[in-house]
């Protein structure tokens, strides 16, 4: 009987161990002092060191690449090229005249590993520009090139690689070299346009069309061009400059042949934010900013919306409507344009220019959720809530959902039960979803006076949750079960790379950028109101335009963005528990601890890849810990 005791307490002790994980899965010395680590959109951790960069697949024991060839790197120089698995490492600033100062640019595949790019390698003396178009999978370099001729050598000049295969696709000289004259300033000002047939480069002395051979095709006088938009026929361009003063934008429209179509450009107050082609016109939204100009005749810091005769540059609408603020939502319908405003309110404007409205709908500020729902228009903003009718922003709820401002508002749709759950200031709010009928449904007192920022139903229970609070209601509102998890320390919470809070699908977040998956070159909205819940259609336009594009790297994005997220049944915490701080992975539906990760770090830094279910954590000064989740 005591041995099997014996057996028993063993195999107790043996199964409570087994639940803690001090062993990383995998450990990474990099050999140098680590100063920050980035998750990316593919799952790869990128470290920056003192002496470069390092890429971490948590699948691999050892690092996918180093990159050391410009030594220490500012946060600055290294970009993450959103909705790719690409990174441009840059260092100097590209200059307008030759020989100032070198400048270098490189290109990596994190997920490959390679050096796809290197400006060195290629003797690119300096740099003006250097970007990646998707879907088109192309890199496009400007700037000083120090082969062939003496005068070669001098002329800017601009080249065209292919990424998936790393070779050159076409180069061309914006000047001919050796010209006689006066010298000319052909610096590019901004963003190229790659099209179908051909690429427009934009410079100080007007945009240069070349043919994918880089032939010359045309060239205008419209300078400083910053970026540029196709329609989808390519044969309409539009170029955006923006004023001297920097406070303005002018808008130019050329034709497929360089030649101007509006008599003049139109000028626009404020920065350009969002820009959309449509049948009836060009809308416009623009920021404008006083730049901390107290003066009485300064701008106001709020957003325009112009509507834009295509033909001529005009604009459309004789009154301009009020804002009042900055536009945080701005959506395009079948019947006009709905907007939101930062400050609160709401308008819906016909291509005409009328008030869909019968009046401006007041709402509170910062508006977190504008989407459709069967009823109508569901709003929610950090100080009410309510349904309007999309035609004339008719209140469906008899009166707005109020509550006390809250940093947090958290809210799901109970399909079971036909209701809106939402969560704000401590208190569950039940709406009907078909009379409107609210009633406070629970109260909800989270420890360390945290609000709720997460809410799912989960098997006909409601699911709350917030950095170091867990809680399953039933479907009346009924404790199910509430699990609070001390933090190490407000300060080491907050230093923290990551955590639930801050993580809250970081890779999936870095991955929804308009203008990264449409590089905002080409036509195309991603002004289209989304559906209530839908949190799974933004994942599959991602996962479809990895797809898409004939490379192995975005075949294997396509699939992690496929793949179910570990957190969809789990929460990561991190805690103070007996035997130190530490991660803990908790069961959502029941509360239960299935893993404990003891980091022995007041103050961690780490990541969570909350998809593929990865802790990344710094160890030491130089070395990273992997653990499987």
């Amino acid at each position: 009987m005591k041995a099997i005791n014996l057996l028993l307490i063993i195999f107790c002790v043996q199964l409570s161990l087994a639940q803690k994980a001090e062993q990383p899965n995998n450990s990474y010395d990099l050999g140098a002092t680590i100063n920050e680590m980035t998750l990316t959109v593919g799952g790869i951790l990128v470290v920056a060191t003192n002496d470069g960069l390092v890429g971490i697949n948590p699948e691999t024991s050892t690092p996918t690449f180093t990159f050391n060839n410009f030594g220490k790197l500012t946060p600055e120089e290294t970009i993450f090229v959103e909705d790719s698995p690409y990174i441009i490492v840059s260092q100097g600033a590209g200059s307008k005249l030759a020989g100032i100062t070198k400048t270098k640019r490189a290109v990596i595949n994190y997920i490959t590993g390679k050096v796809i790019f290197n400006s060195d390698n290629d003797n690119w003396n300096q740099v003006y520009t250097c970007n990646i178009f998707l879907p088109d999978n192309k890199l496009v370099v400007s700037g000083i090139q120090k082969t062939g001729t003496k005068a070669e050598k001098m002329t800017p000049k601009v080249a065209v690689y292919d990424l998936s295969t790393q070779q050159l696709d076409y180069s061309f000289f914006l000047d001919k070299p050796g010209r006689v004259g006066v010298a000319k300033d052909f610096s590019v000002t901004g963003l190229p346009l790659l099209l179908k047939d051909f690429l427009i480069i934009p410079t100080a002395q007007g945009l240069i069309a070349k043919s994918h051979t880089g032939e010359d095709l045309w060239t205008n006088k419209i300078k400083r061009v910053a970026w540029m938009v196709s329609d989808k026929s390519e044969k309409e361009i539009y170029g955006f400059e923006t004023t001297t003063n920097g406070k303005n934008t002018r808008i130019h429209k050329i034709g497929a042949d360089g030649k101007e179509l509006w008599q003049d450009d139109r000028k626009v107050k404020g920065i350009v934010s969002n820009f959309e082609i449509l049948p009836q016109g060009i809308a416009v939204v623009s920021n404008k900013s006083d730049g901390g100009d107290k003066s009485v005749f300064s701008q106001k810091n709020e957003s325009e919306i112009a509507f834009l005769s295509a033909s001529t540059g005009e604009d459309l609408w004789e009154k301009a409507p009020k804002t009042k603020g900055y536009v945080q939502h701005f959506y395009v319908q079948d019947d006009g344009i709905l907007f939101g405003i930062q400050q609160g309110g709401i308008n819906k404007i016909s291509f005409e220019g009328e008030t869909l409205f019968k009046k401006p709908l007041k709402t509170g500020e910062n508006i977190m959720v504008m989407a459709n729902s069967p009823q109508g228009l569901i709003y929610i903003t950090s100080e009410d809530a309510n349904i309007v009718n999309l035609k004339t922003g008719e209140q469906v709820w008899d009166k707005p959902l109020k509550y006390k401002n809250s940093a947090s508002v958290a809210s799901t749709f109970d399909a079971d039960n036909n209701r809106y759950l939402i969560a704000a200031d401590g208190t569950i709010f039940s709406i009907d979803a078909n009379s409107g009928d609210t009633q406070d449904f629970a109260k909800v007192k989270f420890d360390e006076k945290e609000d709720a920022n997460q809410m799912e139903m989960r098997n006909g229970n409601i699911y709350l949750a917030s950095s170091q609070n867990m809680m399953v209601l039933d479907k009346d509102g009924n404790e199910v079960y509430h699990k609070y998890y001390k933090s190490p320390s407000k300060s080491g919470f907050m230093k923290a790379l990551s955590g639930v809070v801050a993580v809250a699908s970081t890779a999936l977040t870095m991955a929804h950028s308009y203008q990264a998956g449409l590089n905002k070159t080409r036509y195309g909205s991603a002004n289209n109101l989304d559906n209530y819940n839908d949190y799974g259609k933004e994942n599959k336009r991602a996962a479809d335009m990895f797809a898409s594009i004939a490379d192995e790297s975005f075949k294997i994005m396509s699939k992690r963005f496929k793949a179910t997220a570990a957190t969809e049944n789990s929460q990561f915490i991190l805690t103070k528990l007996d035997d130190g701080v530490g991660l803990v992975k908790v069961n959502k539906d029941n509360g239960n601890v299935d893993k404990e990760i003891i980091l022995k770090d007041k103050k961690p830094e780490y990541q969570v890849d909350e998809v593929a279910g990865v802790l990344f954590y710094k160890a030491n000064k130089s070395t990273i810990y992997a653990y499987k989740l």
